[in-house]
């Protein structure tokens, strides 16, 4: 029963890890990167659709990223919804596809994403905080119903805590890289 525990435990806080990765690749740093469009919804045809499920994005130069649909009827309504999004980016049609323009970012607003980013990651840590607690829940409840003895108890907390500091680590070194890379003009 323990091990079954531990592993949904490590299940969930790898979950928060990947989803924090996942959060801030959208983040705008010095370069184009498609995902920074990832969160771009187009009107299509009265349904609100991901740009992603629309059209290909890719970034051929470091400031420009190249979008190109695979209805050409949507291109007007690509370029609408990136610029309703407010990314901080210029678009400008070029026949049958749209180029995107990420201009350079600013000292200051650097400093506004890292904050932002640093926020997020407390976000992350927190969600891997709350793991641990309702898995050490889990565990005294056991021991008092007596599926688990105490031993058992201290050494699943011990594991626990070990599974903890290890993702919070992992939180970091990805908070760490993101920020050098947003950092980096």
């Amino acid at each position: 029963m323990l091990k079954e525990v531990l592993r949904d435990s490590e299940e969930r806080m790898k979950k928060a890890v990947e989803a924090f990765t996942r959060d801030i690749a959208g983040m705008r740093a010095g370069r184009a990167h498609p995902a920074l469009l990832e969160k771009v919804s187009v009107d299509y045809y009265g349904a609100v659709t991901p740009l992603q499920h629309l059209a290909s994005i890719t970034a051929p130069e470091p400031r420009v990223l190249v979008v190109q649909p695979f209805d050409k009827g949507t291109v007007s309504s690509i370029e609408k919804a990136i610029l309703k999004a407010d990314l901080g980016v210029s678009v400008r049609v070029d026949g049958q596809l749209l180029r995107v323009n990420v201009p350079p970012l600013t000292e200051e607003r650097r400093r506004d994403l890292v904050r932002q980013l640093r926020r997020q990651l407390e976000e992350a840590k927190v969600a891997v905080r709350n793991v641990r607690r309702d898995t050490l829940d889990l565990l005294k409840k056991a021991q008092k119903d007596g599926t688990l003895s105490e031993d058992e108890e201290r050494r699943g907390e011990h594991d626990v805590q070990r599974l903890t500091d290890h993702y919070i680590q992992e939180l970091e070194k990805v908070a760490d890289a993101r920020e050098k890379d947003i950092m980096t003009p």
